[in-house]
């Protein structure tokens, strides 16, 4: 018996949302596909200085001693959203409340409400990042989002969600340094200028 006629069993029944997007996850290995306002969204595999950028930005998360204790550090984890019925996201990098495990809500995806910030390191699909995910979070009421935003060479750090946004957009270019809000767990602040170098080609 094939996968399809088990998952299937009735040819009249249309896919979920999330079924869909499911099987596009197993067809496209390494792809993110995650479903923002009700739409698919289908994200190719990171580039090498993407993660190269990612690496770089947990440093300070860590040195800082989010990943022990109350929060953890963690690329790729699902994010349940409250945007839509079959809502989710798989942010670049996150701190997490240390008992996210227990507030697992469906689909590998956690409650918003163990995030204390979700950050996005942006891709071809940066418009994404940069525009339906920041409603996304804030009504899930994340209350730092952090965007690496390489192709115009800024950092954007948004506090204060409200329902169609965020209250608090701040810009930062190289050269200065990103601070964030101490209500992560720690002070710190990121390098601007650091992390568009790690994000950018190397020359």
């Amino acid at each position: 018996m094939s996968a399809a006629a088990v998952e299937h069993p009735c040819d009249d029944e249309p896919e979920t949302l999330l079924e869909t997007a499911n099987r596009l996850t197993e067809q496209l290995p390494g792809h993110r596909v995650e479903i923002i306002g009700g739409v698919i969204t289908v994200a190719p595999p990171a580039d090498g200085p993407h993660a190269r950028a990612l690496t770089k930005l947990m440093r300070p998360f860590i040195s800082a001693g989010l990943d022990d204790g109350e929060s953890e550090v963690l690329q790729g984890v699902g994010l349940w959203l409250p945007g839509g019925p079959q809502d989710f996201a798989i942010p670049d990098l996150a701190i997490v409340d240390a008992d996210f495990d227990d507030h697992l809500i469906k689909n590998n995806s956690y409650d918003p409400a163990c995030f204390r910030l979700v950050l996005e390191v942006t891709s071809g699909n940066y418009q994404n990042d940069l525009r339906n995910k920041v409603t996304a979070y804030a009504q899930a009421k994340i209350p730092v989002y952090v965007i690496v935003d390489r192709k115009h060479s800024r950092v954007h750090v948004l506090t204060e969600p409200l329902p169609a946004g965020y209250d608090r957009h701040e810009v930062y270019a190289p050269g200065q340094q990103a601070p964030l809000p101490a209500s992560i767990g720690a002070e710190l602040s990121l390098d601007v200028d650091e992390i568009v170098r790690a994000g950018g080609p190397k020359r």
